[in-house]
């Protein structure tokens, strides 16, 4: 048991490489994901609204984008676009794995984003659009103003769901090659665990991944019980006060 407990809870190994996990590994891992999460999210509602259009031109390329990105294996894609694009790429990003491996990450995002768009914008109520029409607006003022919304604050908590599968993805980037300043979590505490024999420092990275995607989870959870339940009302709580969040 004493054995079992050294390799997996070394205190002095994790004490070594906990500065690093936090100075170094923490912030290429945030900043992986962070980008991922904005570029994917602008593809994905772009995915979204062309999958909704009446135009089959349109529609078809971004069933066929959705059902290509959605379904290959993460890493496919990461050795596909880190390492097929890296000779046309170095021009502008030198030997840094980082852009690519954002771009990757951003191309399997937008996937599963512009689903989650998709699903939220069909789920607000016709009668938003036709009333909205009804009033004399157009429909990509309706779409912008009134439908699209409505939508997204619909879909915020599996939005936040697919920022955490960026966090835990973002170390498939890992494989295209990482300078010492550039390493992730996962690659400070594999390369430490591979040095010494000792799992120990991996456990450190994943209890770092925990601190970042447990809060999350929860918060999730915290958001898509207000929407499901909405505001609660309280005693000093008025008919003006309560209406705009009736709308």
């Amino acid at each position: 048991m004493s054995d079992l407990l050294d390799t997996f809870l070394n205190w002095d190994y994790i004490a070594e490489v906990l500065p690093d996990l936090l100075k170094t590994g923490l912030v290429n891992t945030l900043v992986l994901a962070g980008f991922s999460a904005v570029l994917g999210t602008v593809l994905g509602l772009g995915l979204a609204l062309l999958g909704l259009s009446h135009r089959r031109w349109l529609r078809w390329p971004a069933r066929v984008y959705t059902d290509i990105f959605r379904g290959l294996p993460a890493i496919v894609t990461i050795l596909l676009v880190g390492q097929g694009l890296a000779v046309v790429a170095r021009p502008l990003f030198g030997t840094n794995p980082y852009p690519l491996g954002i771009l990757a990450l951003s191309l399997i995002a937008s996937a599963y984003i512009g689903e989650i768009f998709r699903a939220g914008i069909q789920s607000v109520d016709k009668g938003q659009s036709e009333a909205a029409r009804a009033l004399g607006m157009t429909h990509t003022a309706t779409m912008a103003r009134v439908v699209v919304p409505q939508g997204i604050r619909r879909v915020l908590p599996a939005l936040v769901n697919q920022f955490i599968s960026l966090v835990k993805d973002s170390s498939l980037v890992y494989f295209l090659g990482l300078l010492a300043s550039q390493r992730e979590l996962f690659r400070i505490g594999q390369d430490l665990a591979a040095n010494t024999g000792n799992q120990s420092p991996l456990v450190a990275a994943g209890l770092v991944y925990l601190a970042i995607t447990v809060p999350l989870t929860h918060l999730v959870n915290s958001v898509d019980r207000r929407l499901r339940e909405g505001r609660p009302v309280r005693g000093g709580d008025t008919l003006d006060e309560l209406e705009p969040a009736r709308g």
